[in-house]
C-alpha cells in the first residue's frame, strides 16, 4: 500500500506542479529572509584586519620587531611604515603611500613623534581607528614643541648636527629612552635610530582625525621623553579608550603582547562601529 498523502501536502505538490516559476520564487525569498534573519542576528560585522604602524623619532621600522610577529599571528595584515622624519609633511605622504596599498580599512598606530604624524594622515576614508602608543596627539594649529612646556622636562635631550638634525646619545638611550630593555637591546635601538629634523617640531597639524576617528591611548607610566601626565592629557582630551602600564617610552618593545592587545581592542570595535 501507498503512504497517504495529507490533503496539505497534496495542495503543494499541485501548486508546484501548475505554477513552477512562481513556486521557485517564493522558495528563493524564503531562503533569502531566513539567511538575512540569520546574519543580522547571529553574525558580528568583520573586524579591520590591516595595521598600518608608524615609528617615532630617534627610531625606524624595527621597533615594531616583537609585535609584528604577535599581530600576525593573529590573521591581521601588517606594515611598517619607514618615514624620513624629514618634516611632518613628507612623513604623512610616506604614512599616506603605505595606507593607499591597503585593501580594505586601516587601524592606523603611531608612536610618539607619529602620534602627530597620525592625527593628519588619519583623515584618510581607511582608517578606522587610531591608537596612539606614548604619543604626541595635537589639535589643529598647535605646535609639537609648545605641547610639552605646561609638564616638567624629559631627560631624553636630544643633539642637534650641523644640518639640523636630532639625535640621542646610547647613554640617553640606554638610561631613559629605552630604560626597561636589557642594556644589549637598548643599544641596538641607539644604533638603528633615525635622526629627525629639528624644524619638523614648529610643523602644525591641519586636521585632527581624533576628532572624527575613534581612538585608543596606551600610556607609559614611565616614560621618560614625554610627561606622562602630558600623555594623559592627550588620552582624556581625545576620550580615547585608554590603557595604562609601567613602561618606558618603548612600550611596544617592553610590553609588546599588552599594546598588541590594544591594537586588536581597536580592530574589533572600530570594525563593528565601536
Amino acid at each position: 500500500m501507498r503512504p497517504q498523502r495529507s490533503s496539505e501536502g497534496t495542495r503543494n505538490h499541485i501548486g508546484a506542479k501548475r505554477f513552477p516559476a512562481a513556486w521557485n520564487l517564493l522558495a528563493a525569498l524564503t531562503v533569502a529572509l531566513v539567511a538575512a534573519a540569520w546574519s543580522a542576528g547571529a553574525a558580528p560585522a568583520p573586524a579591520v584586519k590591516n595595521i598600518v604602524l608608524v615609528h617615532g623619532a630617534f627610531a625606524d621600522g624595527s621597533s615594531w620587531a616583537r609585535l609584528i610577529p604577535i599581530l600576525q599571528a593573529k590573521g591581521y595584515s601588517v606594515t611598517a611604515v619607514q618615514i624620513p622624519l624629514t618634516s611632518l609633511a613628507d612623513d604623512v605622504a610616506a604614512t599616506r603611500r603605505a595606507l593607499a596599498l591597503q585593501n580594505g580599512p586601516v587601524i592606523l598606530v603611531g608612536h610618539s613623534w607619529a602620534g602627530v604624524v597620525i592625527t593628519e594622515a588619519g583623515t584618510d576614508p581607511k582608517v578606522a581607528g587610531l591608537v596612539y602608543v606614548a604619543a604626541f596627539a595635537p589639535d589643529r594649529g598647535e605646535a609639537l614643541g609648545e605641547l610639552g612646556k605646561p609638564y616638567p622636562a624629559p631627560p631624553v635631550v636630544p643633539i642637534a648636527d650641523k644640518q639640523g638634525f636630532l639625535s640621542l646619545s646610547t647613554d640617553t638611550v640606554v638610561k631613559h629612552f629605552a630604560s626597561d630593555l636589557p642594556e644589549k637591546e637598548a643599544r641596538v635601538v641607539a644604533a638603528v635610530q633615525g635622526p629627525i629634523s629639528a624644524s619638523a617640531f614648529g610643523a602644525q597639524v591641519s586636521a585632527a582625525a581624533w576628532k572624527t576617528k575613534p581612538s585608543w591611548y596606551f600610556v607609559s607610566a614611565r616614560d621618560e621623553a614625554i610627561a606622562p601626565d602630558e600623555e594623559r592629557f592627550f588620552a582624556r582630551r581625545m576620550k580615547a579608550t585608554t590603557t595604562e602600564l609601567k613602561a618606558s617610552h618603548l612600550a611596544m618593545l617592553s610590553k609588546p603582547n599588552e599594546v598588541a592587545a590594544v591594537i586588536i581592542d581597536a580592530a574589533t570595535k572600530a570594525g563593528r562601529g565601536r
